[in-house]
């Protein structure tokens, strides 16, 4: 089955839901939208695609305008040799929001769509009403002091994957047609409830993953890092509402949004791993619906 076949039969299990493209900023953005009332965006992160947020899509749909957006490089999306810089990546957000006709959004992401969502914020502020970050802040300068090694003993994930997807050229030659061994390496190692990843989500991941262009695309978002710290050096404190929910990434949410935030709700979901919309959609959806009605 086509990446874009398998599109339209994902989308239309979710009634109400529909799949639409849009030009921004020099390429092709793919996003999912529904609902009615204020606009939220969101956007998933790596491996993922828009299918992330397929738990939480129908509960939010019934007070807000849901658009989950596939950034740059993910599924459906285009995927530009250049541009995948979380500041650029933001312009393309907002690019589209500027189309879609919204004056001010909700925006929230998860892992590489948390870094997008927290640039959109500071480099359109006017634009965000408020911010959710999902386990994973933005990057800042002490990613250089993550451990080349394992720490002997150490209760973690050994995080390899952000270094290898800094290499250029060799991982889409050896991982073409196979991405399922890292897709299945990730959703093993990354969740607390394995069975909430079910064979259909990680064979979704995997056809959207598996081609040269689509692994070259993702680890460009790696590889932009160096240049998404640069960038993060000028950004301000937030004053607009954050709420970040964490799962196996709360301690480095609760250790990052206090310096980079003034009007910060922190939240934390236990027994849950890194990809908490899978796991606790109903506690990610019910904390994301009592911020914005309440915050």
């Amino acid at each position: 089955m086509s990446a874009e076949s398998l599109n339209n039969e994902l989308v239309g299990l979710l009634p109400g839901f529909k799949s639409e493209y849009a030009e921004v900023n020099g390429t092709q953005i793919h996003y999912v939208i529904g609902g009615q009332g204020e606009p939220l965006v969101l956007i998933p992160g790596y491996p993922e695609t828009w299918w992330a947020y397929h738990k939480v899509m129908p509960a939010l749909a019934e007070k807000y305008c849901v658009i989950v957006v596939e950034m740059r490089g993910m599924g459906n999306s285009a995927k530009p040799t250049l541009g995948y810089e979380k500041k650029n990546m933001a312009k393309d957000i907002y690019e589209l929001v500027q189309k879609l006709g919204f004056d001010t959004v909700s925006i929230g992401g998860h892992d590489i769509g948390a870094h997008v969502a927290f640039s959109f914020a500071n480099n359109y502020s006017e634009v965000t009403t408020k911010l959710i970050m999902l386990d994973t802040p933005h990057p800042d300068a002490g990613m250089y002091q993550l451990p080349m090694l394992p720490i002997l003993g150490g209760n973690y994930t050994y995080p390899w994957w952000l270094a290898f997807n800094q290499v250029k050229d060799l991982p889409e030659q050896l991982l073409e047609g196979r991405m399922d061994l890292v897709i299945n390496w990730l959703f093993d190692h990354l969740v607390y409830n394995k069975e909430s990843i079910t064979d259909f989500d990680k064979q979704v991941y995997t056809t959207a993953y598996n081609s040269k262009e689509a692994i070259r695309a993702s680890n460009a978002w790696y590889q932009a890092f160096p240049q998404d710290i640069e960038d993060s050096k000028s950004y301000g404190k937030l004053t607009m509402p954050v709420l970040g929910i964490g799962g196996s990434g709360y301690e480095m949410l609760k250790m990052s949004l206090p310096h980079t935030t003034s009007n910060l709700t922190l939240k934390e979901v236990k027994e849950c791993g890194h990809f908490l919309l899978a796991e606790k959609p109903e506690a990610v959806s019910k904390e994301i619906i009592h911020f914005l009605e309440t915050v």
